[in-house]
């Protein structure tokens, strides 16, 4: 996947060390129930839609923003269902990083569901019993998501 601008500029002055960066998730439920997913480009697995927010960028507007961007549909945000922080990862080029990530419920508006950009390989709508291999946070996402209670959780999928 490519590196924001911004980003390859700190790596310039970091190198490999952490960077700290703010994102966002879109669990896309349509008026059917169905889940947006794509598979990831970097990974081969499906997720939830995902990004890091440009500098100065409102998470609601990034959200709108990177769900255009990779799968063609644009959507509204409802709530955010969930705000946490990943655990520090090691990139394939050696970089760290950890993200703060706010997740939201949102609904499509219009569009069609497509590979957009470089970052997916498929982009296709599931129905919640019937979703494809997801990891376990993906899966946290969802369900709270998905759940009756518009309440955010504040605490990392699988962690505290």
């Amino acid at each position: 996947m490519p590196i924001p601008d911004f980003v390859a500029q700190l790596r310039r002055s970091v190198g490999h060390n952490l960077l700290w960066l703010p994102s966002v998730t879109a669990v896309v439920v349509d008026e059917t129930g169905r889940i947006l997913l794509n598979r990831r480009t970097d990974t081969g697995l499906w997720s939830a839609i995902s990004g890091i927010l440009e500098p100065g960028e409102q998470p609601a507007a990034g959200i709108v923003r990177e769900v255009f961007e990779e799968t063609g549909v644009r959507v509204v945000p409802e709530y955010v269902s969930s705000v946490y922080a990943e655990p520090p990862l090691v990139h394939s080029n050696r970089d760290r990083s950890q993200y703060l990530n706010v997740t939201f419920r949102c609904r499509p508006v219009g569009g069609e569901a497509k590979v957009n950009d470089d970052e997916s390989t498929d982009v296709a709508w599931f129905s919640p019993v019937e979703l494809p291999a997801l990891n376990t946070a993906t899966h946290l996402l969802i369900e709270h998501a998905l759940s009756d209670s518009t309440d955010c959780r504040f605490v990392r999928p699988g962690g505290e």
